[in-house]
């Protein structure tokens, strides 16, 4: 602890967003640069907190107070080594992460959290500028070739620590490109793809083998998979979206927010000159009021819609953490993305009934009522607020409401690994699916999660995959399927 005083004498401070008429101009990343005294000036806010909370609300177990010590000390080198140590890719958890370490930092008490997620994503660019990443080649080949089914965050993890303890691995994306939601469901102006690619380029150097456009199950059965691999990686994701299954859905113009998002990604990559789903000129409406939504919210306004409006069925979360929900568990509070700057109208305790289409079959508006929350036996329902329905005009309408669990056509059901209640891939304290030598790890064991869990998923699992092939492992596993908490 390189400043004991540092939390009196400095407040929260994180880097300004560009102004919002200059970033819907274009699909950069929205923040200004970081001046490096004020970064060093934040991380001299973490304090000697003998039990360092923030560890344990971090998936990753990330070593958060010793980085964070080094940045304010200026040893960047040191710092990256301590991240790396437990992050595979501190660029993306940096920048799409929800941070529940500040949630835990026990600064949050009664202050604002030290500014975990800004710290750890000025460590990891700096490494990168200076050229401190490089490739890590396995010193041996064990002989083992591996298959990892996805390349999102938890097929990535997965593939460079086995790569990297020797083993041949392949990853497999049905996608033309690697990435999965990183290359296609997260906006540009969250996170450039820049920050994807020069990482890829670090895996392929060290020899992890990506075949994109490859739909294991359709281009490459099952059978032929697990012949010609030792181990099998599932970390194809939760990927069946929730739908609303009411009146007027079949009309054209609404559309799933994973529809909607890899076409505007693919007009960054150059492939399309504009997206077939456009909010150009439109009132547009969203339903779900997550991070896919907000991610809606930005891209339609980047496209020039004529308004947005944003439905959550829940009530509005308050300003601060309620009574019931006490530090150090993940604050239940209102927040405001750098989407929810730029515009829109964000419409809490709402609940549509029904869409509405013209004479040629397209939606024109939509059907909708405020709710009231209410909870009966331990069951939370939602009534209507009588006199309370509206009438909404809107053109294009975007289902930003979740993922239910694995797609099972295809792969699952060829492998034939047993699913879980709720949908997903069962699996045993192992990572094991009930087929042998076949594991699984991300969303697609766990379901729709966040990006840092995916990534302590994908290091766990590869562990196991690693001691089950070894008989030993040196890779370290952070969790176990069994001990985890849903969140």
């Amino acid at each position: 602890m390189g400043d004991q005083r540092g939390f009196l004498k400095h407040t929260r401070q994180l880097p300004e967003r560009r102004p919002v008429p200059v970033r819907l101009r274009d699909w950069h990343e929205v923040y200004e640069e970081f001046p490096i005294k004020d970064l060093r000036e934040q991380a001299s806010r973490c304090m000697d907190c003998g039990i360092p909370f923030c560890n344990n609300g971090c998936p990753l177990g990330n070593l958060i107070p010793e980085w964070n010590d080094l940045v304010h000390k200026d040893q960047w080198r040191a710092a990256i080594e301590r991240l790396h140590a437990t992050n595979n890719f501190p660029e993306f958890t940096g920048r799409l992460c929800p941070a529940p370490c500040e949630g835990a930092c026990v600064l949050g008490i009664n202050q604002p959290a030290v500014t975990i997620k800004q710290v750890e994503v000025e460590i990891i660019d700096r490494a990168w500028s200076e050229g401190w990443i490089t490739p890590i080649v396995p010193e041996r080949a064990t002989g083992h070739r591996i298959a990892v089914v996805g390349s999102g965050p938890a097929g990535l993890a997965a593939a460079q620590q086995l790569t990297r303890a020797g083993h041949a691995v392949t990853v497999f994306e049905r996608d033309d490109r690697i990435g999965g939601l990183l290359r296609y469901g997260i906006p540009e102006f969250k996170m450039e793809k820049r920050h994807l690619d020069q990482r890829l380029a670090q895996m392929e150097a060290e020899g992890t083998i990506f075949r994109p456009g490859t739909d294991v199950g359709a281009d490459l059965s099952a059978a032929d998979l697990t012949d010609a691999f030792d181990a099998v990686v599932l970390a194809g994701g939760a990927t069946v979206r929730r739908d609303l299954p009411i009146a007027g859905r079949e009309l054209a113009g609404i559309h799933q927010a994973m529809e909607f998002l890899p076409l505007a990604n693919r007009v960054q990559e150059g492939d399309l000159a504009e997206s077939p789903i456009s909010a150009a000129g439109k009132r547009v409406v969203i339903i779900g009021g997550g991070d896919t939504g907000a991610d809606c919210l930005g891209t339609s306004l980047r496209q020039g819609a004529a308004s947005v409006h944003q439905f959550e069925i829940m009530p509005r979360p308050p300003d601060e953490r309620a009574g019931d929900n006490p530090w150090p568990t993940w604050p239940l509070i209102f927040r405001t993305s750098s989407a929810h700057e730029e515009g829109g109208e964000r419409l809490y305790a709402v609940n549509t009934l029904e869409f509405l289409g013209d004479d040629d079959g397209h939606v024109r508006a939509l059907r909708a009522v405020e709710v009231e929350q209410v909870v009966t036996d331990g069951r939370m329902s939602f009534e209507p607020v009588e006199g309370s329905e509206f009438e909404l005009p809107c053109e294009l309408v975007l289902l930003a409401m979740g993922f239910t669990g694995a797609q099972r056509e295809g792969l699952l059901d060829q492998l034939g690994v047993d699913v879980d209640e709720r949908g997903n891939v069962a699996r045993d304290d192992g990572w094991r699916t009930n087929v042998d030598g076949v594991f699984v790890c991300g969303d697609m064991g766990r379901g729709q999660s966040l990006i840092v869990w995916a990534i302590a998923e994908g290091r766990s699992c590869a562990a196991a995959v690693d001691r089950w092939l070894m008989g030993d492992t040196d890779l370290p596993a952070i969790i176990e399927p069994t001990s985890m908490q849903l969140r």
